[in-house]
């Protein structure tokens, strides 16, 4: 809502000050009203008023963007512990049927976090034998980075899904897009 009036502030070449004059109302008042304190009864008014508009279109209409195609795409990052690689192809697949903006690039970074750590397990892979010839060792070390790399699979999908059930918006999302 504080971005709607600070908008309607600005458009009619307003200060704060002159707002807060035009409507009756005290500079700290304005100043509360823009950094995101509900605004209801007789400051409601008084704004409205001052800016000659009905008190309901001093409210921000917030787009909800409907996430579901995102939680759906996150979820389908667990095939990617049954079938290899499939933690990249359901939800690339997901990610390009997908229509709408905001899903789609939500989709995109969900995907560039899974080809990332698909990299770094394959080349973890790689490098085991390596390690366990030249060390002498008797584990079968391939173990630790495949149990590592299902751990943290786990932990990405469920910080990501905690994180778009309540903010709609994944926990980090990656500067780089590989899509």
């Amino acid at each position: 809502m504080s971005t709607n009036i600070q908008h309607l502030r600005e458009k009619n070449n307003f200060t704060q000050s002159e707002l807060a004059e035009k409507s009756g109302l005290s500079l700290r008042t304005i100043q509360r009203i823009e950094a995101g304190h509900v605004l209801k009864g007789f400051t409601l008014k008084a704004i409205s008023a001052a800016f000659g508009v009905a008190p309901e279109t001093l409210f921000e209409q917030q787009e909800k963007h409907n996430i579901d195609r995102t939680k759906l795409i996150n979820l389908s990052v667990i095939m990617g512990l049954i079938i290899p690689f499939g933690g990249i192809i359901f939800p690339l697949l997901l990610t390009k049927k997908t229509i709408d903006k905001k899903n789609k690039e939500l989709g995109k970074s969900i995907v560039s976090v899974q080809i990332i750590l698909t990299v770094m397990l394959s080349i973890a892979l790689i490098v085991c034998p390596f390690v366990h010839k030249r060390f002498s060792i008797n584990f079968p070390l391939f173990l630790i980075p495949l149990l590592l790399f299902i751990l943290v699979e786990l932990l990405v999908i469920i910080i990501n899904g905690i994180n778009l059930n309540k903010y709609n918006d994944l926990h980090k999302a990656l500067k780089i897009n590989y899509l």
